[in-house]
């Protein structure tokens, strides 16, 4: 049986209550992170367009999955008790046909002995620009939106742009003219300019999401792929600080 599944389009069949305990709940169980799924589920909840994805735990569950969402796939180990996927040997990506799925399953679940064994199917978005998009809540100004170029580099580049939530449109038209690599966001080597409309919405909304959840310490979007001309959230982590006395 499929046990949970989010769509990558903006129209997100989810129902707000629902979604709006995901927090608390998970500071109740103690989490001090939310899973990528759970993240992902918030994030579709502000519009954010997401990967579509479905979680998974059993061989069974992970056939329907892919003949769902169909290939190639990426699987990736999914629990609130793991944030460096990649580091722990936790993705496998482009993956083709069923030896290659069962094959990937069987290594992901067996690393994640000491975790919960939920894997995440998603499909394989593919696209040479990456971005990356979060928050981070500061002592003195509150929460704070991050934009920038993103990737497995995002650390050594360290091109990025911040303003303080809640965001305006021209804040986040600003944030994307204010990094170095903003000539990638147009039209460059044959891929088409960045729908510039529906980024600077998703900043936007990552801005909201700080001021109406308080719990919420940072968000880290990354990397936040152009897929043609839109961006598309394939990975994301959200942490959480509790903010009751």
């Amino acid at each position: 049986m499929l046990i949970q599944k989010t769509k990558a389009d903006q129209t997100y069949d989810l129902h707000e209550e629902k979604n709006m305990k995901i927090i608390d709940e998970a500071i109740k169980s103690g989490q001090t992170a939310l899973s990528e799924f759970e993240s992902k589920k918030l994030l579709a909840h502000y519009r954010i367009p997401v990967t579509r994805e479905i979680l998974v735990e059993s061989r069974k569950s992970l056939m329907e999955a892919i003949g769902e969402i169909g290939y190639p796939v990426v699987l990736k180990g999914c629990s609130p008790d793991i944030a460096h996927k990649t580091e722990k040997g936790l993705i496998r990506v482009d993956i083709r046909n069923e030896d290659e799925a069962f094959a990937a399953f069987k290594e992901i679940t067996g690393e994640m002995k000491d975790s919960a064994h939920s894997v995440l199917v998603q499909e394989m978005v593919r696209g040479k620009r990456e971005l990356v998009a979060g928050l981070t809540r500061d002592p003195q100004f509150g929460p704070c939106v991050m934009f920038g170029l993103g990737g497995i580099f995002t650390e050594v580049l360290n091109d990025i742009s911040f303003r303080v939530a809640p965001l305006e449109e021209s804040d986040a038209l600003e944030m994307m003219r204010e990094i170095r690599g903003h000539k990638i966001l147009g039209a460059v080597r044959g891929m088409e300019a960045v729908d510039i409309t529906m980024l600077a919405d998703i900043l936007i909304a990552i801005g909201k999401i700080g001021i109406e959840n308080e719990n919420i310490a940072e968000i880290d979007i990354n990397p936040l792929i152009i897929t043609g001309n839109r961006p598309v959230a394939v990975d994301a982590l959200i942490v959480l600080g509790s903010s009751r006395k």
